[in-house]
């Protein structure tokens, strides 16, 4: 200390203290979420689970080409038949969902007529198939 330096120490550094405890306290969290064990028990069995009991509706798919030659599930068909088809789906199934998939060439008015369909016949549940972005 120089003979000119008043300096009054009266603030004391806490920062080394706290960083002690900092590292005690981690070290007391380490060592009790190790101890901490689990009990060993024979678990009980359960019964068979219970049948579904709605199976969810069959998807039914409706693929238009670039011809504009329509499909219904993999089969052939024209809009005329394709109402019947989907009028009797309806009938069976009443939340049918329905999934237009057209490509990209197709006439979008062809797809609008399907959907179109799908809408006066009161198919609640209809989508347009895209492929993500990438």
């Amino acid at each position: 200390m120089q003979a000119g330096d008043n300096k009054s120490y009266d603030d004391i550094n806490v920062t080394p203290m706290v960083d002690l405890y900092l590292v005690l306290l981690l070290i007391f969290i380490i060592m009790t979420t190790a101890g901490v064990q689990g009990i060993n028990v024979q678990l009980p069995k359960a019964g068979k689970p219970a049948p579904p009991k709605d199976k969810a509706p069959e998807l039914q798919a409706i693929a238009i080409d670039n011809q504009g030659k329509l499909m219904l599930n993999g089969k052939p068909t024209t809009l005329a038949t394709l109402e019947s088809a989907l009028k009797a789906i309806k009938a069976q199934t009443p939340d049918a969902p329905v999934v237009v998939r057209g490509n990209r060439e197709t006439q979008y008015q062809l797809v609008m007529d399907v959907v179109d369909l799908c809408g006066r016949l009161g198919m609640q549940k209809v989508g347009l198939a895209t492929l993500p972005t990438p």
